[in-house]
């Protein structure tokens, strides 16, 4: 499913995270959602921390709820800080968004962040945050 609104069925981890672009900066409660295809930000935190670009297409995204759709057309990038490690990402700019910052499998693939639901912890591997240049 590439994106849930209504987290009522599934296992989520909230967490505190910074996050930051071109327009500022804030500390936010993020969903870490394995079962969201893409990372996902609410249109006015989004207004706040970046220029909001306009995908080449628009999306129509399948929400947890059967048979709803939410249409998008824009997206930013955006940097993300978990434990002291820095991260970014594209995030998909949804307007009124059950929560205000959606981190989905996409970037969680990415980066190899883990979710461990029995600590209610996400596990960051720090080799994965260094840069190399080959």
């Amino acid at each position: 499913m590439p994106f849930h609104e209504g987290k009522d069925d599934m296992a989520v981890i909230q967490k505190t995270i910074e996050i930051a672009g071109s327009k500022g900066r804030t500390k936010e409660v993020a969903f870490f959602d394995s079962g969201s295809t893409y990372s996902c930000i609410d249109s006015e935190l989004a207004e706040r921390l970046e220029i909001i670009t306009r995908l080449p297409e628009p999306m129509d995204l399948e929400t947890a709820k059967k048979g709803e759709k939410i249409r998008t057309e824009s997206h930013i990038s955006l940097v993300f800080h978990i434990d002291g490690y820095r991260f970014s990402d594209e995030f998909i700019v949804i307007p009124d968004l059950s929560e205000k910052v959606i981190i989905g499998a996409g970037t969680l693939q990415k980066w190899r962040l883990k979710l461990d639901f029995e600590n209610d912890e996400v596990i960051v591997d720090p080799r994965v945050t260094k840069l190399r240049l080959l």
